[in-house]
């Protein structure tokens, strides 16, 4: 409820200005440590990235109100927001958007893990699962740089606001496509944070989707096999409804007035 998550949100605030916080049975404080702070700091935006991909990625509407949360603290906390974009960017390269390339004298396996995936024992994990995890962050990113918390001071301007989100997806669109990934990070964005981008960038936001439907997806679709091509099918049946009804509609569990009552 919106009442809960205002007491999260008190709560990780109070710690990070040196408050006492009740935690676990007991009170705890950052001045308790010279470094405590900065612990605190790098912690915290390690946490909201690991709910990126393991709350959101499992069940998609929690990225907005995790999303609420970070951007609260953020604008109030910068250091999180930087500790929270370099986490995001170590786990999930695409958000930067970054495709890494292999160079000379780099093992596969380390390959791997600079592409994203999850490697234990030399065994990577499967595909579904590592695509799953990184819509959970694209997700989480997209809701974040949308949200501002309703109860701070409204009057500055968001710390890393849709500019960062339009820019994303041009750079996006910039880059040769990659099979599965491009199109599954894709329809996760846009799902998510089209509706503000459409708001904010009106006709500038249907050209580009206009240019996405006739000239990017062929690009995708040269790239893809038939047995990946669910994503993109997916992907272009929510683009072809959004073309459509000249519409992109709010996503499922954005924050209502109402929940702020809740």
């Amino acid at each position: 409820t919106g009442s809960q998550l205002r007491e999260i949100f008190d709560k990780i605030n109070n710690l990070l200005s040196g408050k006492p916080v009740q935690t676990g049975g007991r009170t705890v404080s950052v001045t308790q440590h010279p470094q405590g702070l900065d612990f605190v700091y790098y912690k915290l935006a390690e946490k909201f990235v690991n709910q990126g991909e393991e709350e959101v990625a499992s069940h998609r509407d929690s990225a907005f109100t995790i999303g609420v949360v970070t951007s609260g603290i953020w604008e109030l906390h910068p250091r999180v927001g930087e500790l929270f974009l370099a986490h995001l960017h170590k786990k999930c390269p695409y958000a930067v958007p970054f495709y890494p390339a292999l160079k000379e004298g780099t093992s596969m396996e380390e390959y791997q893990r600079m592409l994203g995936y999850q490697v234990k024992d030399s065994k990577m994990e499967e595909e579904d699962h590592f695509l799953k995890r990184m819509s959970g962050l694209i997700r989480l990113y997209a809701a974040v740089i949308q949200l501002r918390w309703p109860y701070g001071n409204q009057q500055g301007t968001h710390p890393h606001g849709l500019n960062h989100g339009w820019r994303w997806l041009a750079q996006m669109l910039n880059m040769e496509p990659l099979a599965d990934v491009t199109a599954t990070l894709l329809f996760a964005f846009l799902e998510v944070c089209g509706n503000a981008l459409m708001k904010q960038y009106q006709v500038q936001f249907w050209k580009m989707m206009l240019f996405i439907r006739e000239d990017y997806i062929p690009r995708i679709e040269e790239i893809t096999s038939s047995r990946q091509m669910g994503s993109l099918m997916r992907f272009k049946q929510f683009l072809e409804e959004c073309l459509q009804q000249k519409e992109i509609p709010l996503p499922k569990g954005a924050l209502q007035s109402s929940f702020w009552r809740s």
